[in-house]
C-alpha cells in the first residue's frame, strides 16, 4: 500500500497508488495523513478499502505523504556505541 498527497501546496488531498501505478482519491474516505489518521487502526481501515472503487485522479503534483510531522527521530549508525 502506497499512501501520497496530491493537489497544489497546502492544498493537498489523500490518495493511494494502484497496482497499476494510477493515483486514487482517498479525500472522500480520509480526511488527512496527520495524528490518529495514520495510526495502526487507521491504516488497517484504509487496507479495507476497495481501491479499485476510488476515483483515479491526475495530480499535477504530489505533496508530502504526511501533513503533519511534529517530531522526527533518527538513529546515527556511523556511531556504534549511539546505536547499540
Amino acid at each position: 500500500m502506497k499512501l501520497l498527497r496530491y493537489g497544489p501546496k497546502g492544498q493537498e488531498k489523500p490518495g493511494i497508488l494502484d497496482a497499476d501505478g494510477n493515483v486514487r482519491d482517498l479525500s472522500g474516505k480520509v480526511d488527512d495523513f496527520a495524528g490518529e489518521a495514520v495510526s495502526l487502526t487507521a491504516i488497517d481501515a484504509i487496507r479495507a478499502i476497495d481501491i479499485d472503487t476510488l476515483p483515479v485522479v491526475t495530480p499535477e503534483r504530489i505533496g508530502a505523504c504526511l501533513a503533519d510531522v511534529p517530531n522526527f527521530y533518527c538513529i546515527g549508525l556511523n556511531y556504534a556505541k549511539h546505536a547499540a
